[in-house]
């Protein structure tokens, strides 16, 4: 069956107005100029940090060697939330930060892609936590979020599974209940980047640092080469930020040959599998003192993980292993009832890194802290810490900043203190009154599913209007890209015009949820790539 309409390879042929420039003109923008700061790394640190630096003024640039949030930042468990776990470890701080942070981000800053979750944690007979202590811990975790998601509590088994019929119940004991939030990971890196690039920064993606730029014995900038056409290219700067994620050491060392590791890496795998029912909860099932494993409804479908393992290999081979997925699906066997594990309904798997600072004992008690250091040329290093709380790393690298010897940026950057603490992200609006909008007062021609609307209301906010009116323009872009999809041509021409996809894989994997859901066939990523091919330089 031919699944995309055969006029698409011509669709989008010229940008669509207030389009991003073009690659060229971008590189000759940054090495004209000579930026305050240098963020090298488009994760959610480094676009946190240039997001608040432009924010305050100072002229800022960054770049990432692959695409943005191409690594680490799209390989999460897609939560926002305080951490139950760090309890364990005695993190309550962290906690309480985190959960600050998670009801900033789903309120004020975020709401059209950050939603409320409820969780279920089970507790079985023989499990490593007892009904009292788990519903102690409960307890305490939504005490540290000021009851703002109700108080954890625990219910008995037969409630607990008249909502989700997939929970195993066989020597299940009780279910400790609490709330958070989860998010497309993905879809919030790209909308921060936004939110850099509308308070001044200049970024670039599939930008390769090469080189430093030294003077006097100070790092002053970049050798870079884009990875698209060769183009080599250089950017100067006051100061260069090392926001690089598993790769930071590797920019070290550029710095200086000597410099020691900093840090080590853990690998964290998921699957993501179609649904057979619907989840009204999430699961969040102890593994063992420390680890917890999680069933979560996502994007329509189940999301499963995560491993928790020391990792030492080069970080751009990081992958899912067929150890990886055994290991998944037998741990979420503990409390999912077999059919729903089956390996024939798995779409997609995939691995992150987590970065976490250097020290003793295993990667699955080490804590989830933020290190920022100066290395001998000047250049700071940002690592480590929680999608959660980028806002607040983003904060806290700024404060660092205006504190540097001789304050070499702190007279011309606006305080922190003086910023809004609130910024919302681009397209901030109820997603229940976009839909709404979408399918009542869509354009003639401009005919948009109501599948396709819920999906564009919870991903672009009200810059799904944008996308309406592409279709409106060219009623061929309101076609699914794959029948058995949500998303339609429009948001891949979207895409390639306003949030820098580069490559088929920044469509369908990051701008898109195509490639979790098995959906990038060959078929389609050719169309893509030809859709991409027509953007100019």
């Amino acid at each position: 069956m031919n699944t995309i309409p055969q006029s698409v390879p011509s669709l989008g042929a010229h940008p669509s107005a207030g389009a991003n420039p073009g690659r060229a003109e971008t590189r000759d923008v940054l090495a004209r100029a000579t930026y305050d700061l240098l963020v090298v790394g488009g994760g959610i640190l480094g676009t946190s940090v240039a997001w608040h630096a432009a924010q305050s003024g100072l002229r800022v640039a960054m770049v990432d060697a692959g695409d943005f949030a191409g690594a680490t930042s799209s390989a999460s468990s897609k939560l926002v939330h305080g951490g139950l776990r760090y309890l364990q470890t005695g993190s309550v701080k962290l906690v309480a930060e985190n959960h600050h942070e998670r009801r900033v981000l789903a309120k004020d800053v975020a709401p059209h892609l950050v939603n409320p979750l409820t969780f279920y944690l089970p507790v079985y007979k023989g499990g490593p936590h007892g009904a009292a202590k788990l519903g102690a811990g409960v307890f305490a975790y939504s005490a540290l979020s000021a009851f703002g998601d109700g108080v954890g509590r625990v219910i008995s088994p037969a409630r607990a599974a008249a909502d989700n019929p997939g929970l195993r119940t066989d020597n299940l004991k009780a279910v400790a209940v609490y709330g958070d939030h989860q998010m497309n990971d993905a879809r919030v890196a790209v909308m921060t980047v936004r939110a850099a690039v509308a308070a001044g920064a200049v970024v670039l993606n599939h930008a390769e640092v090469t080189g430093l730029r030294f003077t006097r014995g100070r790092v002053t900038g970049a050798e870079l080469r884009d990875r698209t056409d060769g183009t080599e290219f250089g950017i100067d700067a006051r100061l260069v930020l090392n926001a690089t994620g598993p790769w930071v050491d590797h920019l070290r060392r550029m710095e200086d040959t000597g410099a020691a590791p900093s840090i080590r890496l853990s690998k964290g795998a998921h699957l993501v599998l179609k649904r057979k029912a619907p989840w009204r909860a999430a699961m969040a099932t102890p593994i063992d003192k420390y680890r917890i494993t999680f069933a979560l409804p996502w994007e329509d479908m189940l999301l499963l993980g995560t491993t928790d393992e020391p990792y030492e290999g080069d970080p751009g081979e990081v992958s899912a292993t067929g150890d990886d997925i055994e290991q998944i699906l037998s741990e979420a066997a503990v409390s999912v009832r077999d059919e729903h594990l089956n390996p024939d309904l798995i779409t997609y798997a995939f691995a992150g890194l987590r970065v976490l600072p250097g020290g003793p004992g295993g990667v699955e008690s080490a804590k989830r802290e933020t290190v920022v250091t100066e290395g001998s040329g000047g250049m700071l290093s940002v690592a480590g810490g929680k999608w959660t709380t980028y806002r607040h790393i983003g904060r806290t690298v700024m404060n660092r900043l205006a504190k540097l010897p001789g304050g070499a940026l702190a007279e011309d950057m606006q305080p922190v203190s003086a910023l809004p603490r609130r910024t919302p992200l681009p397209g901030v609006a109820n997603p229940n009154a976009v839909a709404h909008r979408l399918l009542v007062d869509r354009e003639p021609g401009g005919r948009i599913d109501p599948l396709t609307a819920r999906h564009l209301a919870t991903h672009y906010g009200s810059l799904a209007f944008d996308i309406a009116r592409l279709v409106a323009e060219d009623p061929a872009l309101g076609e699914r890209i794959h029948p058995d999809g949500p998303e339609i041509w429009a948001q891949a021409v979207y895409a390639r015009d306003h949030e820098w996809a580069v490559s088929a894989d920044d469509v369908l994997r990051r701008r898109t949820t195509l490639t979790v859901r098995g959906l990038d066939t060959p078929e389609v990523r050719t169309r893509v790539e030809e859709l991409l091919e027509q953007r100019p330089a």
